[in-house]
């Protein structure tokens, strides 16, 4: 009891320390303070993240994140090949989000060439961006419950989150990396199956997830390791450039499917959660009410989904379907000339942003009229969304490091671009 104390006074020290003087510490003014390397090979960092954490007692007096060891150069594969042949690299960015990374690129693509995609394709993308979402979302709260010690949440929300990869499958022989959305359409149509499939998880998803929130805010350990841990002002949030659950967690309700409307989110009903504290239990809420209106989407999406053509009638610039690509010459010969030669897109630049389940997921891509885009530029929210780790971490004990990383739910796979 005795050394908590003494803990608490010393921390109750560094803040006062650390709100009277600028971002940059003396350190050597503070005593006893310890240097130590957290990753990138540890199970809490959700990834190769590095963190060099500097400490005194237990309490984090600054933290520098270390990203860039995965070494992939995604923007430098994308301007070396065709706008087709990227989609299945975005697969990789977000990898829990996949289906809604392919709808990130193509629409940013079908910006840069003026194209228009049908009205059943829009919806089908709307549905399979808000199934990303919930499995994204399940594994961030798994993750998250698991990093704090709650481990039966982690089996829970996979359970769920299987049911989505399922449908993924069925829809487009994939449950990983789908590489399902197309310049100008979708690789296939919808089916009934699939919409059977959505419908049979939508109607146990309500009370699972209810199974999950119960569990989660009636348990005090979580509660009181995640409330008023890693919390940061709007303002901060905002000066970083953080956005999606985050920022809405502190109280900013910024939502590009409302904000800066895509697809058919006008023509839906939905509600953009937000909160006004700020700390990792703001954003455990905002995760678990979101998925819930995600839910509600996907049952107006169900309901409205009309018929027709699931790709436009643009044969020099669409891929043909795998059935007319292996049985009608002229097909292979376009399909050959999209993926090797690549469309003519207009000369010019466009950026077009997504709401994706970690915040806005924008590319911005520069054409100089070939087959191959000659800048391309990715904003992936992780990338961000870790600036502001630093802040998050000043302050907290050492234990709080592995619930506030959770709370950010960072994938590398897009922060290491």
């Amino acid at each position: 009891m005795a050394a908590r104390l003494m803990d608490e006074q010393r921390k109750s020290q560094i803040l006062t320390a650390l709100e009277n003087q600028d971002t940059t510490i003396t350190f050597d003014a503070l005593e006893n303070d310890m240097v130590i390397n957290m990753g990138p090979q540890h199970p809490a960092t959700h990834g190769v993240l590095r963190l060099l954490v500097r400490l005194d007692g237990e309490t984090v007096v600054a933290a520098v994140p270390e990203l860039g060891y995965l070494h992939r150069g995604y923007e430098k594969i994308a301007e070396n090949g065709t706008y087709h042949e990227f989609i299945p690299h975005t697969d990789r960015l977000d990898y829990l989000s996949p289906i809604s990374n392919n709808v990130a690129y193509v629409l940013a693509i079908e910006k840069l060439c003026g194209m228009d995609v049908p009205r059943r394709a829009q919806f089908i993308r709307v549905m399979v961006s808000e199934m990303s979402r919930i499995a994204s979302h399940l594994v961030a709260l798994g993750s998250m419950a698991m990093d704090v010690g709650a481990l039966t949440v982690l089996l829970w929300t996979f359970r769920e989150r299987e049911k989505i990869v399922d449908i993924y499958d069925v829809l487009c022989g994939a449950r990983f990396t789908t590489s399902y959305a197309r310049i100008g359409g979708l690789q296939q149509d919808w089916t009934p199956q699939c919409t059977e499939m959505l419908e049979k998880f939508l109607s146990e998803f309500a009370g699972n997830v209810r199974d999950v929130e119960r569990l989660l805010t009636t348990n005090k350990i979580f509660i009181d390791r995640c409330e008023n841990v890693g919390r940061l002002s709007a303002d901060d949030l905002i000066s970083m450039g953080v956005t999606g659950p985050l920022l809405r967690a502190a109280g900013i309700p910024r939502d590009l499917r409302r904000d800066v409307p895509y697809l058919v989110y006008p023509e839906l009903d939905f509600e953009v959660i937000t909160l006004q504290e700020g700390d990792a239990l703001a954003r455990f809420y905002v995760r678990l009410a979101e998925m819930k209106e995600s839910a509600k989407i996907l049952r107006q999406v169900i309901d409205k989904l009309p018929s027709g053509p699931f790709r436009t009638d643009q044969p020099k610039k669409v891929l043909p379907t795998k059935e007319g690509t292996y049985t009608k010459m002229e097909e292979l010969i376009h399909d050959f000339m999209l993926i090797n030669i690549g469309i003519d897109p207009p000369v010019g630049q466009v950026y077009h942003a997504v709401e994706s389940s970690k915040g806005e997921l924008g590319f911005y891509v520069v054409s100089d009229g070939t087959g191959q885009p000659w800048r391309l530029k990715i904003r992936s929210p992780s990338t961000c969304n870790l600036s502001a780790l630093g802040a998050m971490l000043k302050g907290a004990m050492i234990s709080d490091i592995v619930a506030i990383i959770g709370s950010v739910d960072p994938v590398m796979g897009e922060a290491d671009k």
